[in-house]
């Protein structure tokens, strides 16, 4: 898919689910900008990119997750063509099905368009912090 100039990439948002209403609204659930999680390895049962383009032009996304050190990919979705009418904008969806992160660290969140690195995001996978250790003291004051 060819385009005469670049889109642009007004924001990319990390969620649990998107549905599509009856108005034609996107209608976001669980929305987060990190993932907390009570031990690693876990399952993502289903997690979800929105990436909101303007500019005009037909294009070929791609997203992808990496690990930490951009070693390994996590996940990887297929490519999907999309059209930004002249004066408007397209919302991207991009859903993974069980993606396993299998440690903590700052994952990298990549989008292509035409086969081509576009933009990344990070997405911090997180274990809660674990409460200090109680002291006692033979002395209360």
């Amino acid at each position: 898919m060819n385009a005469q100039a670049s889109p642009n990439l007004e924001y990319t948002i990390f969620c649990e689910d998107i549905r599509v209403e009856a108005s034609g609204h996107l209608s976001l659930m669980g929305v987060t900008h990190q993932l907390v999680v009570p031990q690693v390895p876990v399952t993502m049962i289903k997690m979800a990119v929105l990436s909101h383009w303007s500019g005009e032009g037909q294009y070929l996304s791609e997203v992808r997750i990496l690990t930490p050190d951009r070693l390994q990919t996590v996940a990887v979705s297929q490519p999907t063509g999309f059209t930004i009418p002249p004066g408007g904008y397209s919302d991207n969806v991009t859903v993974f099905l069980n993606t396993v992160f299998h440690q903590p660290g700052l994952y990298v969140v990549q989008t292509l368009i035409n086969s081509s690195l576009f933009a990344e995001k990070l997405l911090p996978v997180l274990l809660p912090e674990q409460p200090a250790a109680l002291t006692q003291s033979e002395q209360v004051n």
